[in-house]
């Protein structure tokens, strides 16, 4: 087994492995943004936001709309690489240190960041901010599994788990788990507050605040380095809207998924209109409410997922070649991780697997409805409306009646609506994606450790896996660094997923990423990056920032 040292090298030289404003721009005068002639601003489109904002800086509370953006403001412990295999790297934290059982994880702060108030980040700040998702379920909303914090002195702290934890790091790279100023949160009801003028460690503060635009102030004393960007104004948009805005170069950076965008929008303008895609190392998945039936019945399950239309749904969103395999790993990011009967597999539609499968559960179809045990069921599949995700959601209904004759129904919801439903579990069939850091990361929500029975919130598992080889499994995966007993639990892991299907991959998860750099320069590409430029990553977001420069006229 590496020892703790050994962990400790990886994990303490990735802290420096970007130096934080090393091609940072100092801040100037004159220049022109997209905001405005000599702002120095930068304006990101918000797409997944819906048409007005929220003043709610509270991540910890249970509401579900937040303000946009706030990983600007807050930050996480560490981040997750994505340029390098979705490995774990400190950030606010010096280093990280598991001991040899996997159970105590000491942190070990930078001494050199300061709250946007001045005062400087301790380890009181750390202790109280990781300590309140175990004040309330409501409140852990980033998952964590930890069940003890303690600060050890000025700038170290340790968490405890009851069980080996190696592969669970990935928790304190979460947004949804920032480190937050003792002594302006601790007497708070967080059931409430809304925390509306935030003070973090991150390299913004909050300007001005308008339901239809945000305007963060970069920081001059930020931890990080210094900003050629002034402002971000976040404004909300829609896909469709947000291309011609990018055209017209209203907006700088955004969010979509655009279907022609090589030749609608790249070609009009090669050099400043920059069209990428970052692999997640995750997918878009269906997921089955497996807490109730029909949906708690293996048979039935692998039923529908054999007869989900892959390939069409790629073709439609002109995606080519990003059919997700039935492990629900991505192969340019896991690759021989991956077991050789399942990579670069894709999974076609199986009409005459499905209706055997069908048979085997023992359901019925009767006027498009499942009938077991003198019960009938009609099934409803909930997606995220404002992804435009209805065509997609048609081609799967269609599919599955004109192969099972089951007739579902397509349901339709706002995005913050559907995520409540997930989290309480009112919900037949959905769709969600699924990433984190690394294989564990990726699993870890089937673990029964996050399971909630239904109207209850859960934080990860929102198909109410529960299964004692999956378990058994994840027990192995998080208990060693072990590479060889990793990689065994791992392929288990694999196995479960494409076995028992407790949820099933459509297509590989991408974030889709427009800019039109006629304003600003420095943006990494999909071909040489060390962070990935999407709004919303925390660290990343800010390393996109930190090394952009004002573009040459």
């Amino acid at each position: 087994m590496p020892t703790r040292r050994a962990f400790l090298a990886r994990t303490a030289a990735a802290a420096v492995a970007i130096p934080l404003g090393a091609s940072a721009c100092t801040a100037g005068t004159g220049g022109t943004g997209a905001g405005g002639k000599g702002t120095r601003a930068l304006v990101f489109g918000k797409t997944d936001g819906g048409t007005t904002f929220i003043r709610n800086y509270n991540m910890f509370g249970p509401a579900v709309q937040k303000s946009p953006n706030n990983e600007l403001i807050y930050e996480p412990l560490a981040r997750i690489d994505y340029s390098d295999g979705a490995k774990v790297k400190p950030w606010l934290a010096r280093s990280l240190e598991f001991d040899e059982s996997g159970t105590t994880l000491t942190v070990r702060l930078r001494d050199d960041v300061t709250f946007s108030d001045g005062k400087p980040m301790t380890a009181d700040d750390v202790a109280f901010s990781l300590g309140i998702p175990l004040k309330d379920p409501e409140f852990n909303t980033g998952g964590t599994t930890y069940d003890r914090v303690v600060k050890k002195d000025a700038t170290t702290v340790t968490l405890h788990w009851k069980r080996p934890a190696f592969s669970e790091l990935g928790q304190l790279a979460s947004v949804q788990v920032p480190v937050v100023p003792r002594h302006i949160w601790e007497g708070k009801d967080l059931k409430s507050w809304t925390n509306p003028d935030p003070v973090g460690t991150g390299p913004f503060t909050l300007e001005r605040f308008a339901p239809q635009q945000v305007t963060l102030a970069a920081r001059s004393d930020y931890w990080g380095g210094r900003f050629a960007v002034q402002q971000l104004k976040i404004v909300p948009t829609s896909g469709d809207a947000v291309r011609a805005q990018l055209l017209r170069g209203d907006v700088d950076w955004a969010l979509v998924a655009w279907n022609g965008a090589e030749q609608e929008y790249v070609a009009k303008d090669p050099t400043r209109h920059l069209y990428q895609k970052y692999a997640t190392g995750g997918t878009y998945a269906l997921f089955f409410n497996t807490a109730k039936a029909p949906f708690d019945n293996v048979h039935l399950r692998r039923a529908l997922a054999m007869t989900v239309p892959r390939k069409d749904i790629v073709t439609t969103l002109q995606r080519p070649g990003t059919e997700a395999g039935p492990t629900g790993l991505v192969d340019e990011v896991f690759g021989d991780a991956i077991l050789p009967e399942y990579r670069h597999k894709v999974q076609p539609v199986d009409a005459a697997g499905a209706q055997k499968e069908l048979a085997l559960s023992g359901f019925k179809v009767e006027g498009g409805k499942l009938v077991k045990d003198g019960k009938s069921y009609a099934p409803k599949l909930s997606f995220n409306q404002d992804y435009g995700w209805d065509p997609y959601a048609n081609i799967m209904i269609r599919s599955w009646q004109r192969h099972l004759g089951i007739n579902v129904k397509s349901v339709g919801a706002p995005g913050a609506n559907l995520f409540e439903q997930q989290q309480t579990g009112e919900f037949d069939l959905t769709i969600n994606f699924t990433f984190g850091a690394g294989i564990g990361g990726i699993y870890s929500a089937l673990s029964s450790r996050a399971y909630r029975p239904l109207g209850e919130k859960a934080a990860t598992n929102f198909g109410r896996w529960k299964d004692e080889a999956t378990d058994a499994a994840l027990g192995k995966l998080l208990g060693t660094n072990e590479p060889a007993v990793t990689r065994s639990a791992g392929h288990e892991l694999q196995k479960i997923l494409a076995e028992q299907v407790p949820y099933s991959p459509i297509y590989n998860s991408y974030w889709f990423i427009a800019i039109n750099a006629g304003h600003w320069a420095g943006w990494p590409t999909p071909e040489h990056f060390s962070y990935v430029p999407f709004p919303g990553l925390g660290p990343d977001t800010t390393l996109t920032l930190l090394n952009l420069k004002q573009a040459a006229k």
